[in-house]
């Protein structure tokens, strides 16, 4: 491949015959003062108002010199993210996104999915869902996914998701201006803040652009510890971010609390802890995901509940 010129070459070379000239100038002057302090040393009695008139020139020209001794640095050149967050365009973007999710849920967390030739995690919401996919445009990796089911298509089905696991009687009313996400997960070298902001940015877009007002979705933790992880991030979540009572919702298969560790000192995974930190309310009691093996927060997030200190990112262009 032919190399590509470096663009950072020509304002180095600025930079250079900038401090070239400053450096000239201030030789010049620290020469002019060392001039006038020998001619005051050697004089210091002679002339008494000459000599007052060439101090105050020395002051003068030190203030120059201070001025002019702080170098122009050459303008920096701030390295462009690459980071791109778009809503999949065709059937390969889809299974990009459908082989991280394999990836991540079957072959890191031991998930029960079905068999699939290609290691893809396909389902029957996948046909209707939009899908939000992060890709590192340097490895060209499709890095973070989401998928989202808008209410047109969730209407079309005639059920969420997530009823699949909890009764959602007293959100029905808020329907139809939410969507709903799912299967949200980061490739393990990309699980930083900077991925799942813009996962949260590219959800914001999507939302402002087709005017839904509420996210609905499941926040999963893995049970890799028998779920006593999940039991003592309950009792931080009922204490701190429990939805008003009148979103509340139930597990169909309720993770059996009473008979777990709640006690423990943990925090949200970050991909929760995100949800958390713009607004979101968790709706109840988790459900147990039995073939994921993970214990389900359903989530709640109203675009005019945001945190003004994310609403920048969240809501960004």
């Amino acid at each position: 491949m032919k190399e590509l010129p470096n663009p950072l070459q020509s304002l180095n070379s600025l930079g250079d015959g900038i401090t070239t000239k400053i450096a000239g100038k201030i030789s010049s002057k620290i020469s002019e003062i060392q001039k006038l302090n020998k001619f005051v040393k050697l004089f210091p009695l002679k002339k008494k108002a000459q000599s007052k008139k060439r101090l105050k020139k020395i002051k003068a020209l030190r203030q120059v010199l201070a001025e002019e001794s702080v170098v122009t640095k050459p303008p920096s050149v701030t390295k462009k993210s690459t980071i791109q967050v778009y809503v999949a365009r065709d059937l390969s973007e889809i299974k990009e996104a459908q082989r991280l999710r394999y990836r991540v849920f079957a072959e890191e967390m031991g998930a029960s999915l079905p068999f699939n030739a290609e290691g893809l995690d396909v389902d029957f919401f996948d046909a209707y869902c939009d899908h939000l996919i992060v890709r590192d445009t340097e490895t060209l990796q499709v890095v973070g996914t989401y998928r989202v089911l808008p209410p047109e298509q969730a209407k079309i089905i005639g059920r969420l998701y997530s009823e699949s696991e909890f009764d959602l009687a007293r959100l029905q009313h808020l329907l139809p201006k939410t969507v709903e996400i799912g299967r949200s997960c980061v490739h393990e070298d990309y699980r930083s803040g900077g991925v799942i902001m813009a996962l949260w940015a590219g959800l914001g877009s999507y939302m402002k652009e087709h005017g839904y007002e509420i996210m609905l979705g499941c926040a999963s933790v893995p049970m890799g510890d028998g779920g006593h992880f999940a039991a003592s991030l309950n009792r931080i979540l009922q204490e701190k971010y429990l939805s008003d009572i009148e979103y509340r919702t139930f597990p169909k298969l309720p993770l059996p609390l009473d008979k777990l560790n709640s006690s423990l000192d943990v925090e949200p995974p970050p991909l929760l802890k995100g949800y958390l930190r713009v607004g979101a309310k968790i709706c109840g009691e988790p459900a147990w995901d039995p073939d994921f093996n993970t214990a389900d927060f359903l989530t709640m997030f109203r675009l005019s509940d945001i945190s003004p200190k994310y609403a920048k990112h969240f809501l960004a262009n």
